[in-house]
């Protein structure tokens, strides 16, 4: 094969979407995709039209590039919720405002569940009838008829980032009918707002309130924040490929595989090896996106905290995954009731979850089990006030929570998994009255309050790991909650029964590399946040030339530890 041809096949491979040749920030092809962004924006950046017109047509093709004709329903996410918009800034009857704000969730909030939950809502409702329905993809079917495609008709294939453009596009009409936010003129800066590249897929979840009124700046970047932008990217690359990938690759995915295989102690290292792994795979992600919208003028919110500093589980949830608490504490918690009273949506959501999770389980035995225990709670609190009282100001935090481990996926555990959160974030609130370290006025208290959370998150944590997958190809497989559920006790009952102190050594040994990395990564995460901001600001005050060889041999060394791209873990939700 000539030159010409070998050029020819290549730009063809760059402009045709492969599922085999993911386009993510850990390939070179995301970077040469970039390269051209930035080349183009260098010209255009003056015109805000054209550029916003640009940097669009750019996202959508990166979405395109990342998940196949998917962009479409991005693109349609985009019509409708501009035009809906618009809708609710002009209309002057409060009914209609509420009933075109209720067309906006309640279609977003379909078309995320007819991707995300088609499986469960199949397979539960067989397990509970005995019949053996099949989903059927009916958006396949129609484009089949329509266009002559090909598409599968039994399989539902999950947008990559649905949740995130899905929460992000919600926000901008609840922000225009709060009346905090005018609605955009037109179509194009709606657009880029809903599919900006560097977020799209992971996150953070960009407010409208907080980008919007961004993309009508000039765009403006300090020699300061170019350093800067440059540090996360590198930052971020690190993360995700010396930490995640490595100790993923070398002891996580081994384990989680076939818990029973393994020993107790290498179980318990496994799970608290997952802890550091999703924190520096999911910040990871959020810096690269960070570094490289700041390049272009954009500043996203922080979406980490040094989460597992945190002294308690309500600190660290306010250190962790930022965008999305804050947007569940907003736009879910605070309009329930909060922590001051139930309201008719409280209640309707606790039937509606109650429902989900008979439908999991898929037996009349749960159904009767929830049965009894509604009756006792509802007797409970008709005969004591104050346990009324108490129900009644935890029952928003705890539907939160369960709401938020179902946006993961359809799954027992991931249900268990925010349960858990939030009954530790419930007792929390208790155990603070009464607790001898919460006036944490030594360094030991401190240390161990760090300590006993950490351990309680990862200990969760068990669930969630189990109930995700860390591959391309298991990105779409269905939930067997079966196999999820009993994976996640058999590696608790490992770890609990079957942990040989004797072998310890030889499992240190055995994982010496992968246990200096795992070390390595949380002393680096417990460093003083000034410390942190010391070298963050060295590192962008560096002249251009030492820059520039800090990043050459820092990309050598990340290119001679990448293997093969494993995808972000939060791609999948």
């Amino acid at each position: 094969m000539d030159y010409q041809s070998i050029l020819a096949k290549t730009l063809i491979d760059f402009f045709i979407f492969n599922p085999k040749s993911p386009f993510i920030f850990t390939t070179i092809s995301f970077w040469f995709f970039f390269a051209l962004v930035l080349l183009v924006d260098a010209f255009i950046y003056r015109k805000r039209a054209t550029r916003h017109l640009f940097l669009f047509i750019a996202s959508l093709f990166f979405y395109y590039k990342t998940t196949g004709l998917f962009f479409i329903l991005l693109l349609l996410t985009a019509v409708w919720d501009f035009f809906i918009g618009k809708k609710i800034a002009t209309t002057v009857n409060p009914l209609k405002k509420k009933m075109w704000l209720t067309c906006s969730v309640v279609l977003n909030l379909s078309i995320l569940c007819y991707f995300k939950y088609a499986y469960f809502f199949t397979d539960s409702y067989n397990a509970i009838t005995g019949s053996n329905n099949h989903v059927f993809n009916w958006l396949s079917h129609w484009s089949n008829g329509f266009f002559g495609s090909h598409f599968e008709v039994g399989k539902i294939i999950l947008p990559i980032g649905i949740s995130f453009f899905t929460f992000q596009s919600i926000s901008y009409t609840i922000e225009v009918f709060r009346g905090t936010l005018q609605p955009v003129k037109r179509f194009t800066d709606f657009a880029f707002f809903v599919t900006f590249f560097p977020q799209l897929v992971a996150g953070p979840i960009v407010r409208a309130t907080d980008f919007i009124p961004q993309i009508y700046k000039n765009y403006a970047l300090s020699r300061h924040e170019f350093g800067l932008a440059i540090f996360w990217i590198m930052n971020g690359l690190t993360k995700k490929i010396i930490l995640s990938d490595f100790i993923a690759v070398n002891l996580i995915d081994r384990v989680f595989e076939n818990p029973d295989s393994y020993t107790g102690i290498e179980n318990l290292l496994a799970i608290y090896g997952y802890s550091l792994q999703v924190y520096a795979d999911f910040s990871g992600y959020t810096d690269i996106a960070i570094g490289v919208a700041l390049l272009m003028g954009f500043h996203l919110t922080k979406n980490f905290d040094s989460p597992y500093k945190a002294t308690n589980v309500s600190d660290f949830w306010r250190r962790w995954h930022i965008s999305l608490s804050h947007w569940l504490r907003d736009y879910l918690y605070i309009p329930l009731g909060g922590n001051k009273t139930g309201s008719l949506a409280t209640y309707i959501l606790a039937g509606l979850i109650l429902g989900i999770v008979i439908l999991l389980s898929g037996s009349w035995k749960v159904l009767v089990i929830v049965i009894l225990v509604v009756l006792g709670i509802v007797i409970a609190c008709r005969l004591v006030r104050s346990f009324s009282v108490w129900i009644t100001t935890n029952l928003n935090l705890m539907i939160t929570m369960l709401l938020g481990g179902l946006w993961h996926g359809a799954s027992w555990n991931f249900i268990i998994w925010g349960g858990l959160n939030g009954l530790g974030l419930i007792f929390y609130k208790l155990w603070k009255r009464i607790s001898p370290w919460e006036v944490k006025n030594t360094w030991y208290k401190r240390a161990w309050t760090i300590f006993l959370t950490f351990t309680f998150i990862t200990f969760t944590r068990v669930w969630f790991r189990a109930g995700s997958s860390n591959s391309w190809s298991g990105m779409n497989d269905v939930h067997d909650v079966t196999a999820e559920f009993l994976s996640a006790t058999t590696m608790l009952h490992r770890i609990f029964f079957h942990t040989d102190i004797m072998v310890a050594p030889q499992v240190v040994m055995g994982y010496l590399k992968v246990l200096l990395v795992i070390v390595a990564g949380l002393v680096i995460h417990w460093l003083p946040a000034s410390f942190k901001e010391c070298y963050r600001n060295r590192f962008a005050a560096l002249p251009l030339w030492a820059m520039v060889l800090v990043c050459f041999f820092g990309v050598v060394v990340l290119y001679q530890a990448t293997t093969t791209a494993i995808p972000f873990i939060y791609f999948q939700f």
